[in-house]
């Protein structure tokens, strides 16, 4: 997903006599007209032909299990606002130039100002009101949740302090007008406010204290020591939401469940969203696929499955590409999924209606170092197991992983080829998810049965390249590696990693597995507070 960013050097204007570019959704009703020119809120989303004014908010409780929204009601659309700013660029040109500013006020103080990135979408040409959240309970993945985040992260939560406040919303059209970055803001579009209410967050004794686990018949459980008084501090400070959208936390150590803790409204057979967590598991069926005669190895090339001659930028390095290149993120293809300029990344993969073409046509990139992460490639990978394996790559998962580990609720995403996608989005249990690991932990194997060559595990636990501005991390078949140091000691772990911080942790040298899922899809924070959590508590409960 884009990033959102604020654009500086500002210049403020007025309108002039409106002389729209497009036509627009007009008002959409009696209710619109009447409000034009202000942001109301909300309890919830109430689509714009079921809203009344007696829904309008005044008052607010803001806690951790509120949903608030917002809904702006205007008398044009963008494209016409940014149109009178800069009448001599066309309708496309204005909507990648510009969008609306956000400004955040807490009593009646500036707290927050931001130029929302062009990518953040609304259908611009048209669109004269819209609703959008702010605060969710149901994980909603959209650019106002991070707006908000933002705004409460630079100085909106400092601000927010016990009692009440005038909470108000500003908006504005921007629109940068060159390249070096001057902008220019326009006339308030519309305004809202409402008072919000802050209390004390009460915790109850239940989200502190360990859970018990119940029994299983696929985990023995642990009678190992572990330090109860970190792991309670833990769930205290996910409780409080110091620790944000984390939904559960698994430990196996020895081969036994020794933690298995659930919060945020999940429990044990709850199915997590863990994104591209589900890479890993292609690379696992790769090395299935391997063992099994249905791939020759890791080396061979795309020309073997795939005349390369029929896709678009073809050139005969293409032909060279291999298996082990998409396992390792090491292709020459244009792709660079941190790179919002690269005809690769993935973003501009998913409106198509053919993913695998639409890899295959990228242009190769000839400055392309070693490394980058390339989400398009594990969907060529999974497209080449489901070409090669028998019935197909959904099928021979469930027979050769799925059934052995003894996972039987789960669900694949699927690609718009109907193919299981190996690019992300396979969810499951988080016991579950330590079956995996576990296998990984006790070198391919699970209950006596070689599910894995432990060559191939080997293989994958090799540091194949070194991850670009990340000190000492590094890079396995579809596989991170990192070290954490706790109390002076190093702690080597092979992980998968998803969007939002879901992780599972094989632990090189300690008989230990964790996993840990979370919701804070696009966060900055989503990954950086789960090694924390490592780090400061769940490492240091273990091992104290």
């Amino acid at each position: 997903m884009k990033k959102l960013f604020l654009l500086l050097s500002i210049t403020y204007v007025s309108f002039g006599q409106k002389n729209d570019i497009e036509k627009t959704d007009g008002f959409l009703n009696s209710l619109h007209e009447s409000n034009k020119g202000k942001i109301i809120f909300t309890a919830s989303n109430i689509p714009l032909e079921q809203l009344k004014e007696t829904d309008f908010l005044e008052t607010y409780e803001l806690n951790r299990n509120s949903t608030l929204n917002f809904r702006v009601f205007m008398d044009n659309s963008i494209t016409n606002y940014l149109h009178q700013l800069a009448p001599e660029f066309s309708a496309e040109k204005l909507i990648v130039s510009g969008n609306y500013q956000f400004s955040f006020f807490v009593d009646e103080k500036l707290i927050y100002k931001e130029n929302l990135h062009h990518g953040a979408g609304l259908k611009k040409h048209t669109t004269t009101t819209f609703r959008m959240p702010l605060t969710s309970t149901t994980g909603e993945d959209f650019w106002s949740v991070y707006l908000f985040d933002r705004f409460k992260n630079n100085g909106g939560q400092k601000a927010l302090t016990n009692g009440t406040h005038l909470f108000k919303i500003e908006i504005r059209p921007y629109l940068k007008v060159n390249e070096k970055s001057e902008v220019k803001i326009g006339d308030l579009i519309a305004e809202g406010s409402l008072n919000l209410i802050i209390k004390p967050t009460k915790i109850l004794s239940k989200e502190i204290d360990i859970q018990p686990i119940m029994q299983n018949i696929d985990w023995e459980i642990s009678n190992d020591k572990y330090d109860k008084k970190l792991i309670r501090e833990l769930n205290k400070n996910i409780a409080e939401n110091n620790f944000k959208e984390i939904t559960s936390i698994v430990v196996i150590k020895n081969g036994k469940l020794l933690i298995e803790e659930y919060f945020n409204k999940a429990e044990r057979n709850t199915l997590h969203d863990t994104r591209s967590v589900g890479k890993s598991f292609a690379s696992a069926l790769t090395g299935i696929a391997i063992k099994e005669g249905f791939l020759k190895s890791e080396n061979q090339t795309l020309s073997e499955f795939y005349d390369l001659t029929k896709f678009k930028n073809y050139t005969s390095k293409k032909d060279s590409i291999s298996i082990k290149n998409l396992l390792t993120m090491s292709s020459v293809f244009d792709g660079d999924d941190s790179d919002e300029k690269s005809a690769g990344n993935e973003e501009n993969m998913y409106p198509t209606d053919d993913w695998v073409k639409f890899t295959l046509d990228l242009p190769i990139n000839k400055n392309k170092q070693n490394w980058a992460y390339f989400t398009a490639g594990v969907v060529l990978l999974g497209d080449i197991l489901n070409k090669t394996v028998p019935e197909g790559l959904e099928k021979y998962a469930e027979k050769k992983l799925f059934q052995p580990l003894n996972i039987k609720n789960y669900q694949w995403q699927y690609t718009p080829q109907k193919v299981a996608n190996t690019a992300g989005g396979l969810q499951m249990t988080a016991l579950d998810y330590a079956k995996f690991g576990q296998l990984y932990q006790q070198k391919g194997k699970w209950k006596n049965q070689q599910i894995l060559d432990e060559n191939w595990v080997e293989k994958t636990f090799t540091k194949q390249f070194s991850i670009p501005e990340r000190a000492n991390e590094f890079y396995g078949f579809l596989f991170w590696n990192k070290t954490f140091q706790i109390n002076g000691k190093p702690y080597e772990t092979f992980y998968c990693a998803g969007n939002g911080g879901s992780k599972i942790f094989i632990f090189k040298d300690l008989p230990l597995t964790i996993v840990i899922t979370s919701k804070a899809f696009n966060r900055p924070y989503g990954h950086l507070q789960v090694d924390k959590m490592m780090e400061d508590y769940i490492l240091k409960a273990i091992f104290p």
